[in-house]
Order: structure tokens, then C-alpha cells, then sequence
């Protein structure tokens, strides 16, 4: 049984339909996709040209899993026909789903809904314009949490007659969102804390101090949930939660210090600095996320190489119309036509498959490619 690692499936549903197709096309039982794991099992007398041809209809890779990938992952397993195939990978767990992200933002949004309401009761309750200002900018971060897990949810749907490349970039979408309250808020924070430099407010510290604690507490541990997840959103969300974090223990930090030493000057200082270490580190994602609204070639795909391992490839004389743009972040699409000698149907598959498994390499999965004899010889 030979394994290979898949690309480009969407949803469970989609991998046993084409799961069915290929015992059809191929004859055989045997053959199993698993899913969650991104994985094929595919027998080794299976017509892999006939395997091929589905994968390329349905758009996704087939890569083979190689000893040395089995020997990095920990993973010595004979798979045949009655296989298990419930075993973990270390490197598949990695592979976050929208549902989990979904199920993270959710818990994340009701963390910071609740702490919003328990800072303004404390704000009143401690007199602290600081912790009822700190309440309205918690409130926007759940506002905007919950926007985000809103999007996440939509982008774990499937296409359709809409959406005819899936709903992934909804996902993309709360990101966006996000990093515009991030940004946008942290200049707003800049500008209202400007005055205290030069007229500093008193601080109830003892108060601050304790909220401080537990204010850590939560935002760390949402911080901790959004870190396991690796979309664009989840990282946007991350460091909007970094924020949080990094602006709490400060809060712990000057309280401390302005116990003992009455320094209030220290309470708007640090607050710019927590704020230019946001915008700073908000910025990259922001433009990469936005970037992929306006289809740009993705930042880790090289196009120079793309088209020079594809001009390289024997009968291909030219191509055009090369484009390349991100379907959410972390799955890619390329489109592209090719001139060649004149091929035979099956050579010009064969082409095709070895220009998808070029570009797979670079994380790009849905591919259309266009193959037509060179123009220049009709001319000849």
C-alpha cells in the first residue's frame, strides 16, 4: 500500500465522494482516504494515470510520502488492506481545522465579553477612569472576536453556486476586520494618552493590581488557544490578544512601581510603548491579509521559479497568462497556458501532472492548466 499525502480537499464529505469515484474509476476497494489527516492509501498495481486524471478534475495534489518523511514523524507502520488508520500523525495534528478555530474563537469571545462587564463594574467601582477606558477597548476586542469566529464559521462551508471557490477568505475577512480595530484603536490609544505626558493622572493602584492578576490570567490563557491554530485569523486574533496580555501586566507593572514611588508619568509611557509595539507587529499582517483580497502572488510562492521549472519541462516551448494568487492565506491557485509540440492526449496529461506536482511544492492546489500546440508552428 502505498501512501501519499493529499492537497486541496475541503471537507470530509468531499474526501468520501471522491474516495467512491476512485474505487470506480480503479476497480478496486482498497483504496482509502483519511481525511483528517490529509492522507491516501492507495494499492501499488492501482492505475495511478487513472488516479491522476480524478485528481486533476477534482483539483487536488497527490504527493508521495516518502521513508525519510515516514522516519521524521515517528511513524512505521505496513498499511494494507485491513489498516487502522486512527493512529495520530504528530506533524497531521498540526493541521488546525475551521471547526476547532471556530470552537477556540467562540470560547474566546465569551471570555472577553465577560471580562469587559466585570472591568466596568471595577471601573466604577475603583473610581478608574484607566480601567473603564481599558473596559470600552475590551469591549471592542469581544466585538471583534466575535466577528472573527462569525467568519471562521462561514468558511468551513463548502462551495456553491455563489461561492464557487468555497468560503475560505471569509475567514481572511475577520482577519482584516481585526487588524483594522487594532490598528485604529491603538492609534486612538496613542492619542489619548499623549496629554498624560504632560498632565500625568493619579492611579488607584491597589485595585489596578489586583485586576491586573486576573486579567492576565484570562487574556493569557485565550492567547494560548489562538496560538495553536495557524490561519491567518487566528494569528490576527492572537496578537489581538497579545495586546491585552502585554497591557495587563503592564497595568501589574506600574501599579507595583507608582506604590512606592508615585511616578504616574509611568502609566501614559507605558502605554505607548505597549501601543507602537502593536501597530508594529499588526502591520505585516494586515497587509499581507489584505494583499490576498486584492489577489496578489502570495509572499512564499516564487514566481520567477515557477515559470523557469515549467519552461525547462521537455515540449514546452512558452507560457502565458501566469497567474498566481491565495485562496485564503494558506492554500494557493494558479492559473496558466502552455505552448507545446503537438502532444497526444495522453502525453498532454502527463504534462499536466507534472507541472501540478512543480507547483504543489509551493503549497498551490488548485491548478487550470491550458495546454495548446505553439502558434508559431501553424505559421511555419
Amino acid at each position: 500500500m502505498n501512501e501519499y499525502s493529499v492537497k486541496g480537499m475541503h471537507c470530509e464529505e468531499c474526501a468520501q465522494d471522491i474516495e467512491q469515484k476512485l474505487k470506480q474509476v480503479t476497480d478496486t476497494n482498497q483504496i482509502k482516504i483519511d481525511y483528517p489527516h490529509r492522507k491516501a492509501y492507495i494499492p501499488q498495481q492501482t492505475d495511478m494515470e487513472k488516479v491522476n486524471r480524478v485528481a486533476a478534475f477534482e483539483k487536488f495534489v497527490l504527493q508521495p510520502v516518502t521513508e525519510e518523511e515516514h522516519e521524521h514523524h515517528g511513524h512505521h507502520h505496513e498499511h494494507d488492506h485491513g489498516h487502522d488508520h486512527s493512529h495520530h500523525h504528530a506533524h497531521d495534528i498540526d493541521f488546525a481545522s475551521g471547526e476547532r478555530a471556530a470552537k477556540n474563537m467562540k470560547i474566546v469571545f465569551f471570555i472577553n465579553i465577560a471580562f469587559s462587564i466585570l472591568e466596568f463594574l471595577f471601573g466604577i467601582l475603583f473610581n478608574s477612569a484607566a480601567i473603564l477606558t481599558d473596559a470600552v477597548h475590551d469591549l471592542g476586542d469581544a466585538i471583534s472576536i466575535g466577528l472573527a469566529w462569525f467568519f471562521q464559521k462561514i468558511s468551513t462551508r463548502e462551495a456553491d453556486e455563489k461561492y464557487s471557490f468555497g468560503h475560505q477568505r471569509f475567514s481572511s475577512l475577520g482577519a482584516l476586520i481585526t487588524g483594522v480595530v487594532l490598528l485604529a484603536g491603538s492609534a486612538l490609544l496613542i492619542l489619548n494618552t499623549l496629554p498624560r505626558l504632560f498632565n500625568p493622572q493619579p492611579v488607584h493602584y491597589e485595585g489596578m493590581f489586583w485586576l491586573a492578576i486576573f486579567a492576565i490570567a484570562a487574556n493569557g490563557y485565550s492567547a494560548w488557544l489562538m496560538s495553536r491554530g495557524s490561519s491567518t485569523n487566528e494569528s490576527m486574533l492572537n496578537l489581538h490578544l497579545l495586546e491585552d496580555v502585554l497591557g495587563w501586566v503592564g497595568v501589574l507593572v506600574v501599579s507595583v512601581v507608582v506604590r512606592f514611588t508615585g511616578w504616574h508619568i509611568l502609566d501614559p509611557l507605558l502605554s505607548l510603548a505597549i501601543a507602537g509595539f502593536i501597530i508594529y507587529k499588526t502591520w505585516p499582517l494586515f497587509q499581507k491579509t489584505a494583499e490576498i483580497f486584492l489577489d496578489a502572488v502570495p509572499r512564499d510562492v516564487h514566481m520567477k521559479s515557477i515559470r523557469k521549472d515549467i519552461l525547462a519541462l521537455p515540449s514546452v516551448h512558452n507560457l502565458s497568462h501566469l497567474h498566481i494568487w491565495s485562496i485564503d492565506g494558506e492554500e494557493h491557485a494558479m492559473a496558466v497556458t502552455i505552448s507545446t509540440d503537438e502532444l497526444s492526449d495522453l502525453e498532454e496529461e502527463e504534462l499536466k501532472e507534472t507541472i501540478r506536482q512543480i507547483v504543489a511544492k509551493q503549497n498551490i492546489t488548485h491548478t487550470t492548466i491550458e495546454i495548446m500546440a505553439d502558434p508559431e508552428q501553424w505559421l511555419r
